[in-house]
């Protein structure tokens, strides 16, 4: 099945639309087992996704951080699938900072090959495959292609998560050369290694696939790597 990227940014839209109609009035806040927050807007923007993927992508099964109940028994037999988070950066949609993202990614072969990330309070995509290439886009304005670069001589520009410091990460970045270092919320960090406004991204805590995927492979097709502390690339659904 040939996968429309464009019809894939019209659901991740819809679904913010869904997150916006919430984000601009009063939303109460659950908590799950974890004692991660959830708000009605992660279970909105999940509906839409699933209903999207579902209608124009029959037959490709969807694994989503507010649908995860499915057994790895099950899902190991997927030769694809899409990975979802609904909304990723839940803490910064509390906060009100704008900083949270809807991330649709496909799995291959233990692969993610492609994903759309969309920032809902700023009207703005990042999306790429090692086919197309890697892109922005904000509003109706073009689609601009974005890459990743090299690091400057005199450093490198770090972006760190705005919710999750850890000592690790501190101990971390003793050990090279830091130029600058920016705090950003959700997947967004990705995407800012993406399109060149930062060299490193350091994730030395405990994440989750759905976390990773959407820009992961946008990372990829913008030229960069997403790898494990070991070197080994970052693989999906084992």
């Amino acid at each position: 099945m040939q996968i429309d990227i464009e019809q894939l940014c019209c659901i991740a839209k819809d679904a913010g639309t869904a997150i916006m109609d919430i984000y601009d009035g009063e939303h109460q806040i659950e908590f799950k087992e974890d004692k991660s927050p959830l708000t009605a807007a992660d279970k909105a923007s999940h509906d839409t996704i699933v209903a999207g993927l579902t209608r124009h992508f029959p037959g490709i099964p969807i694994l989503s951080e507010e649908g995860a109940d499915i057994s790895y028994q099950q899902r190991r037999e997927w030769p694809r699938f899409w990975l979802v988070d609904p909304l990723d950066g839940t803490k910064e949609f509390i906060k009100r900072n704008g900083e949270f993202t809807v991330n649709i990614a496909l799995i291959e072969g233990n692969q993610s090959i492609l994903g759309v990330v969309y920032v809902p309070a700023q009207d703005k995509f990042y999306y790429g495959s090692t086919a197309l290439g890697a892109f922005t886009r904000t509003g109706d304005e073009a689609a601009l292609p974005i890459q990743t670069r090299m690091p400057a001589d005199d450093g490198f520009v770090v972006v760190m998560s705005r919710s999750h410091p850890s000592p690790e990460l501190s101990d971390y970045l003793e050990t090279i050369k830091v130029k600058d270092a920016l705090s950003i919320g959700s997947s967004l960090k990705l995407c800012v290694v993406a399109e060149g406004c930062a060299d490193l991204y350091p994730r030395l805590g405990p994440t989750m696939e759905w976390d990773t995927a959407a820009g992961h492979a946008v990372v990829v097709a913008a030229g960069g790597q997403v790898v494990q502390p070991t070197g080994e690339a970052l693989i999906y659904n084992k």
